[in-house]
């Protein structure tokens, strides 16, 4: 077969396209979604474009970053279900990381397992002292504290929370949070897309 009939049947995916849409769906800037698949923003730039079809592994950083499996980009819609048990060994570790300074935490997909899940499941490992980035993003967002002191600052107001302690917010305005003291603070962080 040559290469050009198996570009032409790869083509008909239209995987850059719906890379794209995830990305766009999610507020993700290119550099953003570098960040937590490994990326460049050029390449993943050649792939939504479709310039380049990419290799199953690159692939498959992209579909753990959105949390879909690789069915997503070429099976049909009807056909995928959501369903998946994310064992503690299997959690997928990403450290959150921004353009404009960095997130004081790092975070563990809960339902990496899960493909094209209507929420978003972390583990929040709350690392920093520091003041924080803000940020925002669409949907709703609720955190439950673990262990530890953590201080959310939302739409200009500062609450602390302790360990037992849980917020639901509108994530829309922008937030940041931070650890209160030097003890570890962890936090199950759930996002819902709007």
């Amino acid at each position: 077969m040559t290469s050009r009939t198996i570009e032409t049947e790869l083509e008909g995916y239209k995987i850059g396209e719906k890379v794209r849409a995830l990305r766009k769906e999610r507020g993700l800037r290119l550099i953003e979604l570098g960040s937590h698949t490994g990326l460049s923003a050029a390449m993943l730039s050649k792939i939504e474009g479709g310039r380049i079809v990419p290799t199953l592994p690159t692939l498959t950083r992209i579909a753990l970053a959105f949390s879909v499996g690789l069915e997503h980009f070429f099976a049909a819609e009807t056909t995928r279900h959501a369903f998946g048990i994310t064992r503690t060994n299997e959690r997928v570790k990403l450290p959150g990381a921004t353009p404009e300074g960095g997130m004081p935490y790092d975070f563990e997909s809960l339902d990496c397992a899960v493909h094209e899940p209507k929420l978003n499941a972390y583990l929040a490992s709350f690392r920093s002292a520091a003041a924080a980035s803000r940020h925002k993003h669409d949907g709703a967002e609720f955190i439950f504290i673990v262990e530890g002191t953590l201080e959310l600052t939302w739409a200009g107001q500062t609450h602390v929370l302790e360990a037992g302690d849980s917020v639901y917010f509108d994530p829309r305005l922008e937030h940041s949070y931070r650890r209160r003291g030097d003890n570890p603070c962890t936090g199950i962080v759930v996002t819902l897309r709007s």
